[in-house]
């Protein structure tokens, strides 16, 4: 999961280049207002000038000249705002240029302790390399809410899919107002992980930053990183990204090979993305007996106490839907 250091080397490049075209962008605007508005350029020039003697008067502690001066810059920022807009510009015409103004393009902002952490739009970044090595983006490309279909349910299992359709829909709908996970579970090939790939496929076009891992992948993963040493020289902890995004999914819980490490690492990972208010998915074909026998009882505990529990069933859509096309030929 960890970025190796030549990839963040690589998103790291991308945010200079963007600040780069931005100052460029920036430079261009100033000398069209300059060539407009001669005065302008005047004004702040004597802005300049102004914010000098008030530095030089405030560090000398000449209160009434360091009081003058702020009442004259003042003024003067005043007259080029107007002269800016008499002009016809807007007033933030040249103020400065972000892609991400959350992070100033820089890829970190401040966390409330103080501390720097990745912007949303870094994690994304980060992200989107790890779909492709992960082939997620084919999957998102085909599996989303305008191709959904509830052709191949009937009876019970046709009810069970539309209600769990509303769940989700609902689920992207409030996911800025409301915590809240999702436990999809039943037979094979009924829809499960088509819908959590709805669900990231949303909230992906949405800006936020979604992980998307079968459950043998995620645990190979953390597994690689906290028994190979050479995974220690990548520059994150994979644990850290799992428990930061907005939305985790972890697909087909069940199919991985189960021991001690694998329960340890799923507590850890619900619990910490729980007491962070961060979203889940999880999908299994296990029913909920198998869940509480084959993993501890305190991750069913924290299944049962803090997802909705999704129900699906009916046939094998896969295969149905292959032997309806051979039909056809």
């Amino acid at each position: 999961m960890a970025l190796t250091n030549s990839q963040y080397d690589s998103i790291m490049k991308q945010y200079q280049l963007t600040q780069a075209s931005n100052r460029l962008t920036l430079e261009a605007r100033k000398q069209e207002v300059y060539k407009c508005i001669p005065l302008y350029q005047e004004l702040e020039a004597a802005v300049s000038q102004l914010s000098l003697e008030y530095t030089k008067y405030n560090l000398s502690d000449q209160i009434s000249l360091m009081e003058t001066t702020r009442e004259k810059l003042s003024e003067t920022i005043q007259k080029k705002e107007e002269a800016l807009m008499a002009g016809g510009f807007p007033a933030d015409y040249l103020a400065p240029i972000y892609t991400c103004p959350d992070c100033q393009d820089t890829g970190y902002m401040t966390n409330p302790a103080g501390g720097k952490e990745k912007c949303h739009c870094f994690l994304n970044q980060e992200l989107s390399i790890l779909y492709k090595q992960s082939n997620i983006q084919e999957m998102l490309a085909t599996e989303n809410f305008s191709t959904l279909s509830d052709r191949y349910y009937e009876g019970e299992d046709l009810v069970r899919f539309q209600n769990t359709v509303e769940i989700s829909k609902k689920f992207v709908q409030n996911f800025e107002q409301v915590y809240q996970n999702l436990f999809f579970y039943g037979t094979v090939g009924t829809g499960k992980s088509f819908l959590s790939g709805c669900i990231a496929n949303e909230l992906l076009r949405e800006g936020k930053s979604v992980i998307y891992f079968s459950a043998s992948a995620l645990f190979d993963s953390l597994a690689e990183y906290a028994f190979h040493s050479k995974s220690k020289d990548s520059l994150t902890n994979p644990f850290d990204d799992i428990v930061r995004c907005d939305l985790l999914i972890i697909d087909d819980l069940g199919t991985e090979m189960t021991n001690s490490f694998v329960t340890t690492q799923l507590f850890a990972c619900l619990n910490e993305r729980h007491l962070a208010k961060k979203s889940t998915i999880i999908s299994t074909n296990i029913n909920l007996e198998e869940l509480r026998d084959r993993y501890s009882e305190r991750i069913f505990s924290r299944i049962m106490s803090n997802y909705t529990l999704c129900k699906l069933s009916g046939p094998d859509i896969r295969i149905l839907k292959k032997r309806m096309a051979n039909q056809a030929n």
